[in-house]
């Protein structure tokens, strides 16, 4: 994805926000849920570098993520409603009691549940009970199969962006899941997410 955006003009910038994996206890805090504030402001931080460098026009910067990716791209315009101008959200956690619920029934539904948390964290660290606080467009990609993360959840994010009377575009692709492995599936991702970005732009 990165390289597709890129090819199209785009600048880009992945941040390894902290919560993620695979960098020490430190760097993972208590996971990129149950420390969504550390990890969703360091998206946003790089969002501002990229505008205090000067690589990034303030009124031409979009945030693009999948599954918690997607969670961070839209709780990012949670938190900073005036950061980002457009956000695409592929395949994304919108509600984390919904993710908890989800769990039910398969094997890794303790350590789900641990993992995600409870208490204020699940209200305060979700972007559909909070949608109202978007205020740019949304795009939601999302497979009717993923047993990741339930389409349910983004066909949710959408209802709840649309009575907050938030601009909101929703694709679904039956029969594929988290990863949507079909490569036309991939090609409409990509140029959608594109056409979506430029389009909010123009405005």
């Amino acid at each position: 994805m990165s390289q597709y955006f890129a090819s199209q003009g785009f600048a880009v910038l992945q941040p390894e926000f902290r919560g993620s994996s695979g960098y020490g206890d430190a760097w993972f805090q208590r996971n990129g849920f149950q420390s969504w504030r550390i990890a969703i402001g360091d998206v946003n931080d790089a969002g501002r570098w990229l505008v205090k460098q000067g690589i990034a026009d303030p009124a031409r910067l979009a945030v693009v993520g999948w599954s918690y990716g997607g969670y961070a791209a839209l709780q990012s315009a949670v938190i900073a409603p005036d950061l980002f101008k457009a956000v695409v959200a592929i395949a994304p956690v919108t509600d984390l009691a919904m993710l908890k619920r989800e769990a039910a029934g398969w094997t890794d539904q303790n350590l789900l549940q641990e993992f995600i948390g409870s208490g204020a964290n699940i209200i305060a660290g979700s972007p559909a009970p909070n949608a109202e606080k978007i205020k740019v467009p949304v795009l939601l990609i999302h497979g009717t199969m993923d047993a990741n993360v339930e389409y349910s959840e983004s066909v949710f994010m959408a209802s709840r962006l649309r009575a907050a009377g938030g601009k909101v575009d929703l694709i679904i692709f039956k029969g594929l899941d988290h990863q949507l492995e079909d490569s036309d599936a991939r090609a409409t991702l990509l140029t959608a997410s594109v056409g979506f970005i430029s389009a909010t732009w123009k405005k």
